[in-house]
């Protein structure tokens, strides 16, 4: 089951732009109308947010939501900037996203940072993103908010793909975060789903041929027990930006009964509405788990 949103709502109507003209006595046109139209436009949304925000913590949210940040070239591009510049206001974005998480109480956050299809882009663009990993990873383990709430920061995916230097920035926000248990931030880089799952079927298959399982004890539990994500629930909520409408090989196997909304807005230029809305979208189904 999915959920696309409708676009957003337009600018003040010109008849609306007469009616505070004639409310205010203000000359139409007037620089003072500009100003008051922003204003209540502004105050119109902030009050908006806020009881979406109210509406949100009334009811249980999602205790996984998993991310598909997409869109940080095609924001570039439309800004007149060039693709890291998106890049980096997409890293940005996901700052914003971790303190909405923290906000509304989602324990898990997973997202989709980097795919091993990604290695095939330019190797300027590749090398570019490797910088920022390395950055942000060691960031994170240093982060006074990462500790403070106790997050356990974590990469999923081949991590022998990717350099020595991005390895170990990794290694240095796993190792300060590890015992870490309130909340749980998986970042998805030189992932691909299929990967994972064969990489678990490989490793089932050499504890069969050591006799370590038995043909018949091998089940859903099984297979779950060998992936990045064995110790987490599954993604209770799949969320991806840019208005397409594709998973792009993310967690093939854990996103079986997970509920799917897609966003019409490039990662970078989500809004907090935008980010409240997927939740309530979410909090109005009934999940079946296929019975």
């Amino acid at each position: 089951m999915y959920f696309r949103p409708e676009g957003n709502a337009g600018r003040w109507s010109d008849a609306g732009k007469q009616l505070i003209r004639r409310t205010l006595s203000l000359p139409y046109g007037g620089s003072e109308l500009a100003d008051i139209s922003q204003a209540l436009g502004e105050a119109a949304y902030q009050a908006y947010e806020r009881a979406l925000l109210a509406r949100v913590l009334a009811e249980p949210v999602p205790r996984h939501l998993a991310i598909i940040m997409d869109g940080n070239r095609r924001f570039a591009a439309e800004m007149g900037m060039n693709s890291l510049s998106g890049h980096e206001i997409g890293r940005d974005k996901l700052e914003e996203i971790l303190n909405w998480c923290l906000e509304t109480g989602i324990k898990v956050l997973t997202v989709y940072a980097f795919s091993t299809e990604n290695l095939k882009r330019s190797p300027e663009e590749v090398a570019a993103l490797m910088r920022l990993f390395a950055e942000n990873f060691r960031r994170a383990g240093d982060d006074e908010r990462t500790h403070r709430h106790r997050i356990r920061v974590r990469a999923i995916g081949q991590m022998s793909l990717l350099p020595p230097d991005v390895q170990d920035s990794i290694r240095y926000a796993e190792e300060k975060t590890e015992g870490y248990d309130s909340y749980f931030f998986n970042v998805a880089v030189a992932y691909g789903g299929r990967e994972e799952i064969l990489m678990a079927i490989r490793e089932i298959a050499r504890e069969a041929r050591d006799g370590k399982v038995r043909p018949e004890d091998i089940d859903e539990g099984l297979v779950s027990a060998h992936l990045y994500t064995s110790d987490l629930p599954d993604p209770d909520l799949i969320l991806r930006t840019s208005g397409e409408e594709r998973i792009s090989n993310f967690l093939l196997w854990q996103l079986a009964y997970s509920e799917l909304y897609f966003a019409d807005v490039f990662w970078p230029g989500l809004r907090k509405v935008d980010f409240l809305r997927a939740i309530r979208s979410y909090q109005k189904r009934k999940r079946r788990f296929g019975k």
